[in-house]
């Protein structure tokens, strides 16, 4: 039986325009949109099943988190977040899909990486959901299995030139993995740092007993992440494909993104909330407090802000992602003290980027259309969910937001719903709040009550990037 929902009053803000109108739904996806008053909203709100008045508010397409981790073993333990607490989270803040990252184990498949991911998700999700492959073994096997992946709709593979020993890739599996996708369509991701040359600083700092968390910051050099930048940036043009750098952190990386745009080049950037709203100052936070704010790239001076912005602005970053990858603090992050270089790597965000980057339009940073451009639009592009996600239009999927942009609320762990037992954000007040979220035209959180359940969200294969124009 057909179901018809109306969301009324509100002003609609997509990347391409903002409008006072109407959006009915039907049956999960978005019907048509109408001027407010007009004759067509008029009749809608006769025969709706469901009316919500978002007078006041906007009405927004629902977040695309293109980065998150949930469940990732790392360092020994797991991310705190699964895929029902993570989504839920997500729900929560407003993110109606994830892109999470399936991981290849080293002598094994790809295909059984990214089974053991379908089967941690599957009937667990409140929110959408689809896949990354991380490719930590690249031999002529793997390679030949991204060209099925691809096929059946994962169509992204992450690579590390970081982390020698656990996901390390040397520059000849790198440039062969991107001759592949330059032929398959594939993109691939890069997490852009000199991984053996950070350990030697590792190895040396601890040396000299340098143990506290701060550290962790100063050894992982805005140099070291610039010059693997550059050097992703030459072997995707060497093999002819497009490259997109994930968590850029730096000035000096983010020039490199420049420089290869300014030349026309295939190359795409993404930064995460932590580096636009957090610094080292909170690394260096005492009695090994700073371990809350590890994660790799590290934090940088707060004077890197100023140059992710303006990247943002010029779109010389496309994407702001989480880089979800949560660890309690009791019992997760102190398995570092007296040792930096053991303090699980990852903050918990999924539940405040889109809350962060409203506070951005607040501040000044970024225009509202921006702000649904890099939250939603531009990584639904990239990744291969667009129109489907990341925009209101006739035939999208009626993920929606109606969205506060005056109530006020402030951010900790005692009021999140993430399972992680701190917030990144302590304290932190801002304006602006999610009030209800439909995905798929059902409500997964309805006035600040959430009505959403696992099992509602659904793997969703995508096409291959459609932001190389």
């Amino acid at each position: 039986m057909s179901t018809r929902t109306l969301v009324q009053g509100g002003l609609v803000v997509t990347a391409a325009e903002e409008t006072h109108a109407d959006v009915l739904v039907e049956d999960g996806r978005i019907a048509a949109l109408a001027a407010h008053g007009s004759g067509p909203a008029a009749s809608w709100a006769e025969s709706a099943d469901r009316v919500l008045d978002a007078t006041g508010k906007y009405v927004i397409p629902g977040g695309v988190d293109a980065h998150t981790h949930m469940e990732l073993p790392f360092g020994g333990t797991f991310a705190s977040d699964d895929f029902e607490t993570g989504t839920r989270a997500a729900a929560w803040g407003g993110t109606t899909t994830i892109v999470d990252f399936a991981v290849q184990t080293v002598g094994h498949s790809l295909r059984e990486g990214l089974d053991t991911w379908h089967a941690k998700a599957d009937g667990r999700c409140a929110i959408d959901y689809s896949f990354h492959m991380i490719l930590s073994d690249v031999d002529e096997s793997s390679l030949k299995e991204m060209d099925l992946l691809v096929e059946e709709g994962c169509t992204s593979f992450k690579l590390f030139m970081a982390y020698p020993g656990v996901f390390y890739s040397d520059d000849g599996r790198i440039l062969r993995a991107m001759q592949r996708s330059s032929l398959n369509g594939g993109l691939i991701m890069m997490h852009a740092e000199n991984g053996l040359a950070i350990d030697v600083l590792v190895e040396q700092a601890l040396a000299r007993g340098e143990t506290d968390p701060r550290y962790h910051g100063e050894v992982r050099k805005a140099l070291l992440e610039a010059e693997a930048t550059h050097r992703a940036i030459q072997l995707a043009r060497v093999a002819g494909a497009p490259l997109y750098v994930v968590h850029v952190s730096a000035e000096e990386a983010l020039a490199e993104l420049a420089t290869a745009r300014d030349k026309g080049l295939p190359v795409f950037g993404e930064t995460c909330p932590q580096y636009l709203f957090l610094s080292t100052d909170n690394l260096a936070e005492p009695d090994f407090e700073g371990a809350k704010y590890v994660c790799s790239t590290p934090l940088r001076p707060r004077a890197h802000q100023a140059a992710l912005w303006r990247g943002l602005r010029t779109n010389d970053l496309q994407v702001v992602s989480t880089d979800h990858c949560p660890f309690c603090f009791v019992g997760q992050k102190e398995l570092g003290r007296g040792d930096f270089s053991r303090i699980p790597n990852g903050l918990p965000g999924v539940e405040n980027r889109m809350d962060l980057l409203h506070q951005a339009v607040v501040d000044g940073h970024i225009s509202r259309r921006r702000w649904i451009e890099i939250a939603c639009a531009t990584p639904a592009r990239m990744f291969g969910l667009y129109p489907k996600k990341g925009t209101i239009a006739p035939g999208a999927d009626a993920d929606l937001v109606v969205y506060d942009p005056a109530a006020t609320q402030t951010l900790s762990a005692e009021t999140h719903h993430m399972n992680v037992d701190y917030s990144a954000y302590e304290g932190k007040t801002i304006t602006g709040r999610v009030e209800t979220v439909l995905s798929r035209g059902v409500p997964v959180i309805d006035r600040r009550t959430y009505t959403g359940r696992a099992g509602h969200g659904v793997h969703t294969p995508r096409s291959t990037c459609q932001y190389l124009n």
